[in-house]
């Protein structure tokens, strides 16, 4: 019968040694693998973190550039309504301006004809002197005829100054000669020869009507002429200083501002209580801008507004400065 063969101790021992050798080698190893292990996961999470910031981050930028484009349009957005406000602005100016215009002409129109008005006024209370003095001229001449009604009004008789009879001819003696004694006849003199009188200026009235009338019918070069015909014959009349302020229109009218500025200034300073100083200054000023001198007419326009604040023409000055974008006040100098 067959019976296994036992093993040796030796070999037993070698089994042993190799496993615990085995057992010994092998432990590091494991030991080596968890830390990779561990390492690959800690950096996974730092990739997943990492992922996770490049994210969030991405969002945000998103964001911000949400709102940057928001804000963008937002600036545009008022930009436009502010270039819009500064048109309307610009054109209510402009309106208010030709409004102020319109409503300047409007009121010099109305001078006009006031003063055209009060030309004939004065027109008719002459015509009705006129009347009345003829009236009492036929009273008188009715009086004085027979049977008339005696004057209630006894005048001053004039003094009556006989005239004495002129000396008989001389009687004459042989071929002619005065007899002796006689006085000879004095030949009279000769009546002074009048010179003829000068042509009698039309009055002041009908002067200024006239001028006006071609003035307004826009017949300058005539109305101009008539004007000065006023001021000469009647240099202090108070139309006169009506007068040059028309020549002065004319002048404008003709873009000769420095003549209008002259006849302007003949207006202020010679005729100061004139109805027509205060649109002098105005139309002075705007003529000295017109000539370039901004300062002198910006000070002109200012002398106005200062002199005549509730005046329509103070009120077109302070439009017309604020469209130049000038105070209505000057500025005090910083001490």
């Amino acid at each position: 019968m067959y019976k296994p063969t036992r093993k040796p101790i030796s070999f037993r021992l070698t089994a042993s040694a190799l496993l615990a050798g085995a057992l010994f080698w092998s432990s590091p190893a494991f030991a080596v693998n968890k830390d990779m292990i561990q390492l690959q996961t800690q950096i996974q999470q730092l990739q997943d973190a990492v992922a996770r910031l490049q994210q969030s981050n991405d969002e945000r930028m998103g964001v911000m550039k949400d709102l940057m484009q928001q804000n963008a349009d937002s600036i545009n957005r008022m930009s436009t309504t502010v270039e819009t406000l500064q048109k309307n602005l610009q054109t209510q100016t402009e309106a208010q301006t030709g409004k102020v215009d319109q409503v300047s002409g409007q009121i010099q129109s109305l001078n006009d004809s006031l003063d055209e008005m009060k030309a004939r006024l004065a027109r008719l209370e002459k015509l009705m002197q006129d009347v009345q003095s003829q009236q009492q001229s036929m009273s008188a001449n009715m009086q004085g005829l027979p049977g008339g009604t005696p004057a209630t009004v006894t005048a001053t008789p004039a003094p009556v100054v006989e005239t004495p009879a002129p000396p008989p001819p001389a009687p004459t003696g042989r071929k002619g000669k005065p007899s002796a004694g006689t006085p000879l006849a004095v030949a009279p003199a000769p009546a002074p020869v009048e010179a003829p009188a000068a042509t009698a200026a039309p009055p002041a009235d009908d002067l200024y009507k006239t001028a006006l009338g071609d003035y307004m019918a826009a017949k300058y070069p005539l109305a101009s002429s008539e004007f000065g015909d006023l001021i000469k014959f009647y240099p202090d009349h108070p139309l006169s200083g009506n007068a040059n302020y028309y020549q002065g229109e004319i002048e404008y009218r003709a873009g000769q501002y420095a003549n209008a500025v002259k006849a302007y200034d003949k207006v202020i300073e010679q005729y100061p209580d004139s109805s027509k100083v205060p649109v002098a200054h105005l139309h002075k000023g705007q003529a000295l801008i017109a000539l370039k001198q901004a300062d002198a007419g910006v000070r002109e326009l200012r002398s106005l507004i200062q002199r005549y604040p509730n005046s329509p023409e103070a009120m077109q000055a302070r439009s017309k400065l604020s469209g130049m974008g000038i105070p209505v006040t000057p500025k005090r100098p910083v001490q």
